[in-house]
């Protein structure tokens, strides 16, 4: 795996106008539309960082350490204040924390087997705690933009997808869990209302998504036959389309809402409980990046155009351009790693 300028994480923000890199160095957060560099947090100042989650482009950040050169506990979240130049808020648990994510009343913090749940960002009391199956890569989503608030996480047993209404007044409530996959949950996404969801497992070879108030199966979509290492799936802003990225070095673009536009080719039966699902649903477009090289990637409008962003490991920053028809277009190349605040 090339990663040249000690990467730990990549995560988009909210609306994916931003993205942000963990580093051994510090962090980093680019904007998208022009790729710029918007901030930069040096070693000297926060040390070695794993995870760093950016609540849309507001000035609070949070932080998880780990590295070689850590200067906080990897059990600690720390909120980053960059109009106030300091953190002011820390949330310090038993274990290590895997994963964040933020809404704007809610703080989510991810462990190996737990979900801690805090009020955010005027208080940070805590609201509740969810189990959850061995969670090394920190699998959890919640929505942003609506009035329903939903978190998608894994559940107890293997392949199960629980979802939680993270509303006051349901938030106790706790549903079965659907059975998604046969093995291990990899991947997960939320839509921004929080109506559908999207899961993959450590196979690789599909991507399910759900109706997150019917709890049913919407529609089946196919990456590929052979298994592949899933690094990120994401829904554009309108629910529309959904992207997914892997260690085969190619981005799948899918229709979601208008299924007619992806390629179709009958498979055998498949059997068991997805039996029904047999005829598979291939990508409308695809673009390739470095196989091998984690990436993560999101949907971008501008101008009335759809694109996808591909941001790898190895600083490379790709925007490709696609149509309902199926071409894909570069748009797109740079090292984002080697542009500096200088540049502006």
């Amino acid at each position: 795996m090339s990663n040249p300028y000690g990467i730990q994480g990549l995560r988009f923000n909210q609306d994916y106008a931003c993205f942000t890199v963990a580093l051994e160095s510090g962090l980093r957060i680019y904007n998208v539309n022009p790729l710029v560099e918007k901030l930069r947090l040096d070693e000297e100042l926060i040390g070695s960082v794993s995870e760093c989650e950016m609540l849309y482009r507001s000035n609070l950040i949070a932080i998880v350490a780990g590295g070689s050169m850590p200067k906080f506990a990897e059990n600690t979240v720390l909120i980053w204040d960059d109009l106030a130049k300091q953190f002011v808020m820390e949330l310090t648990f038993g274990l290590p924390v895997i994963s964040v994510r933020l809404r704007r009343d809610k703080i989510v913090c991810i462990l190996r087997n737990q979900i801690h749940i805090f009020r955010f960002p005027n208080s940070s009391s805590k609201i509740a705690t969810c189990e959850t199956r061995d969670n090394p890569r920190g699998l959890c989503e919640v929505n942003t933009t609506s009035d329903r608030q939903i978190m998608v996480y894994p559940g107890v047993k293997c392949g199960t997808l629980q979802i939680k209404n993270l509303s006051s007044s349901e938030i106790s409530t706790s549903l079965a869990p659907i059975k998604a996959h046969q093995t291990d949950l990899a991947c997960l996404a939320i839509s921004q209302n929080g109506n559908i969801c999207a899961t993959a497992s450590t196979k690789g070879t599909l991507i399910r998504v759900f109706d997150t108030l019917k709890r049913t199966l919407l529609v089946e979509l196919r990456r590929g036959m052979d298994t592949a290492r899933l690094y990120s799936i994401n829904f554009s802003l309108d629910s529309e389309y959904l992207c997914v990225s892997s260690d085969k070095g190619t981005v799948h673009i899918f229709a979601v809402k208008d299924t007619v536009l992806n390629k179709r080719s009958k498979l055998p039966k498949l059997g068991g409980v997805f039996g029904q699902y047999a005829e598979s649903q291939w990508g409308i477009a695809n673009f390739t990046v470095p196989a091998e090289v984690p990436c993560v990637c999101a949907f971008n409008s501008q101008n009335n155009a759809q694109s996808v962003i591909a941001v790898c490991v190895d600083g490379k920053f790709y925007k490709h351009s696609f149509s309902d028809s199926g071409h894909c277009n570069r748009e797109e190349y740079d090292v984002y790693m080697d542009i500096s605040n200088d540049d502006v």
